[in-house]
Formats: C-alpha cells, sequence, structure tokens
C-alpha cells in the first residue's frame, strides 16, 4: 500500500521559472549580442586569475566546457570568447523588472522569488483572462523574451516540489514541461539524487553509502529512518520523493521586513580568529546601520559561517535573542563573537553572514538601566549622518584598518562583487 493518496492533495497550476544563464544572458544582450551563441563569461574582478565565473553563457559551456563556478584561469586565450565583469546593480534592476512582468499575469502574492533568476507563479485563477496555464505560461515565455531578450526554463507541476524538478530536469531542454502526480514513477523515481533538489552533495554520499542512488531508492526508505537520522528534514525527503510538497505559493511583497542581513564570500579562507571578528564586526556594522537608517530595531541576531571545502564539517548558523531591542554595532558585535566563541573550533572560514531580526520601531529601543547606553545612540546617528554627506570613507572604525578587513567590498559590492 502506497503511504499517499494523491487523490486527496492539492492539484494546483505552479510555474517554475528560471532565466537561463541569467547574468551573462544580460551581458550579452546589452552588448547587441546573441546570448545563446556568444560564448561569455561573467567574472568577479578580472584582474585575478583566481576569480570565480559568475556566469558561463550556453555557447561557452558546450564549446569551451566552462560553467559557473569555474575560475578564470580555466578559461582558454581565445578571442572569441567575451570577458566582462559582474554588474549586480543592473542584475537585481532587470530582476525587479521581471517581477513586474509577473505581476501582468498574477497578483504579488501568487508570486515567490526564490532568486534572483528564479521565480515560483501560482497560476490557478488566470484562465479567464489568459486562457489555461500551458497559454500563460507561453504568454509569459514570449513576453520575457520580447522585452528584455532573454529565454527561460519552465516546469509546471501540482506544487512547488514537482515544478521546480521538472523544470530543473526536463524544461532547461525542453523549455517548457509538465510532471503531475502520475510522472512520478517514470520520471521523478530514476533521477540520481544528485539531480534532485534539495538533495546536495553531503546527502547524496549518505545516502549512496547506504545504497540509495536514484529518488526512487530514497522513496523507499523506511520513513521512521530517515525521521531518527535527519529529524524535520526527513520526513521532507521522504515526501518530496513521492512527489509530495504541501508548501504555498507565497509572495513577500507586503510583509514587514522580517531580518536584515549581509554576509560575504572570502577571497581566501580564513583560519586566524582575530580577522574572522573584524569580518563580524564590519557585518554588524552594516547590518546595524541599516537598521538604523530603516527606524528598526531588534532582538535577535544570527550568525552563519561556511567553512571551507577542506573541512569535513560545513559550517554552522546560530542566533540568538537578547533582552532589548537594539541597532547598535557594539551590541550585535559582542552578541555575534559570543555565538562564535560557543560555536567555532579554529576551522579555515570561507563565508560569513550576520543579520538582525524579531524588529520592532525605534521608540520601543529600551536602555539597559545599569549600563545606559544614549550616549553611543547618539555619537552612530552623527557618525551615519556624516557618512550619508561625506561618504563612507570619511568617517569609520579604526578597525577596518586591520588585516582581514572588508569594510571597501562591502560597500561597493552588492553579493559581494561589483554593483556596476
Amino acid at each position: 500500500m502506497k503511504p499517499v493518496d494523491y487523490d486527496n492533495l492539492p492539484k494546483q497550476n505552479i510555474l517554475c521559472v528560471d532565466m537561463q544563464s541569467f547574468f551573462a544572458s544580460i551581458e550579452a544582450v546589452s552588448r547587441g549580442l546573441d546570448p545563446v551563441e556568444t560564448p561569455l563569461a561573467v567574472l568577479g574582478d578580472k584582474k585575478r586569475s583566481g576569480s570565480v565565473v559568475l556566469a558561463a553563457s550556453p555557447a561557452l559551456k558546450r564549446r569551451y566546457s566552462i560553467k559557473t563556478a569555474d575560475r578564470f584561469y580555466q578559461i582558454p586565450d581565445d578571442p572569441e570568447i567575451k570577458l566582462v565583469e559582474a554588474r549586480m546593480g543592473l542584475y537585481v534592476k532587470i530582476s525587479v523588472e521581471i517581477t513586474e512582468l509577473f505581476n501582468n499575469y498574477v497578483p504579488l502574492d501568487a508570486i515567490h522569488v526564490y532568486s534572483i533568476d528564479e521565480s515560483w507563479l501560482k497560476l490557478d485563477g488566470t484562465e479567464r483572462l489568459f486562457g489555461d496555464k500551458w497559454e500563460v505560461a507561453k504568454m509569459i515565455k514570449r513576453d520575457l523574451l520580447q522585452t528584455f531578450g532573454l529565454n527561460c526554463s519552465m516546469g509546471i507541476g501540482p506544487n512547488m516540489f514537482l515544478a521546480k524538478v521538472a523544470m530543473d530536469n526536463d524544461g532547461k531542454k525542453d523549455g517548457l514541461v509538465e510532471w503531475t502526480y502520475e510522472d512520478v514513477e517514470d520520471k521523478l523515481w530514476p533521477l540520481p539524487l544528485k539531480k534532485c533538489w534539495g538533495i546536495g552533495g553531503r546527502l547524496t554520499k549518505h545516502f549512496n553509502e547506504i545504497g540509495a542512488k536514484t529518488v526512487g531508492d530514497l522513496a523507499h526508505l523506511p520513513l521512521e529512518y530517515l525521521e531518527n537520522k535527519f529529524g524535520v528534514m526527513g520526513t521532507q525527503l521522504f515526501y518530496h520523493a513521492w512527489g509530495v510538497d504541501l508548501s504555498k505559493v507565497e509572495g513577500h511583497y507586503q510583509d514587514e521586513r522580517k531580518s536584515l542581513g549581509r554576509g560575504i564570500t572570502l577571497y581566501s579562507d580564513y583560519t586566524d580568529i582575530t580577522k574572522i571578528k573584524t569580518v563580524i564586526f564590519e557585518l554588524a556594522e552594516e547590518v546595524a546601520q541599516r537598521a538604523r537608517k530603516r527606524k528598526m530595531t531588534g532582538k535577535t541576531i544570527n550568525l552563519g559561517l561556511v567553512y571551507s571545502k577542506e573541512e569535513l564539517e560545513s559550517g554552522f548558523h546560530v542566533q540568538r535573542t537578547i533582552d532589548t531591542y537594539t541597532n547598535l554595532t557594539s551590541v550585535i558585535y559582542e552578541t555575534a563573537v559570543t555565538l562564535l566563541n560557543e560555536n567555532y573550533n579554529n576551522q579555515a572560514v570561507r563565508k560569513v553572514r550576520v543579520s538582525l531580526g524579531n524588529f520592532s520601531n525605534k521608540a520601543n529601543m529600551q536602555l539597559n538601566i545599569f549600563e545606559n547606553r544614549s550616549k553611543e545612540i547618539k555619537l552612530m546617528e552623527v557618525k551615519d549622518q556624516l557618512q550619508d554627506k561625506y561618504g563612507y570613507q570619511s568617517l569609520y572604525y579604526g578597525r577596518s584598518t586591520k588585516p582581514g578587513s572588508i569594510k571597501e567590498r562591502i560597500k561597493t559590492t552588492i553579493g559581494g562583487h561589483k554593483a556596476e
């Protein structure tokens, strides 16, 4: 007997849209080039041979076997290949405009932006205006090409998971496909685990070691085993393997911001604790300054570290809720360092992220009666005003002159890469 009764599951019309080679395609189109046939690489920094390839055009992948996440030095010295530096501000702008295009077909609360180049759209209810799910998807695909010159891959499914996996595996070959519950055994189960969304390299290795090579193998592992081994994630893995996903497509455009965060990928692995703390300090200052500009204060501080690929552990993400609302750099930093001291054991660090959440407004900031911080609050406001008027280099902490500082990258990049 199957553990799933598909007849009683929601059968929605969910469309997953992925913009093909998004960064590379934008750069090609902006230069009047064919985004499909032009071999083009988007780099973080053309001056560094070890710079990561942030995006590779289809032609670069096909003809030169260069793909995203390769390194600059791996690209052949061929005049046919176009090399450009990332312009993150432009990519974010076009991503927002694409979401606005989606909004011509569905309301904002039916759009879930997954990343800068990928979204889910709930198409239920569009029939009277635009036709069935296939017609709407084709209209959106056509509009994206006509408006931006950009191609996309699409997958339709009864839930977010099946729409996404359909898009990843068939949509990228055929442009627009649909997977239903009836396709689970024939299309989902034969997939190698590494090709299934939500299953990373470490999980794939674990399952391979116990003889589970495909999604179908995973589907037939005992639910009790998966729950005991992985907790809630084990439950999700089991039901995803059966094509079941009860999560909802929910837009976030009208929600109040739940957290403010900033992360950075380091140019090299950091093992010096002083350098790591300097990075945390500068990220804390960036987050605190953003909160102050929005007149927001929060009580929950998050710290995340991602370790080098050479480490056995992947890293950690932890948080702590403090007693008072704050937007002070010192409080965010001190709390983050406490989390660091409790969880870090001298591993090589490659990525760091700090965020502030659990917000209230500034009026609710409580001052500790034994440690009044009113002078510090006023000092931060003056500092912010001077930086707004004269630039971020006009006044900054002495710590930003020490080894390991990332101040310049924080202020001049988006996502760790040049804004323009």
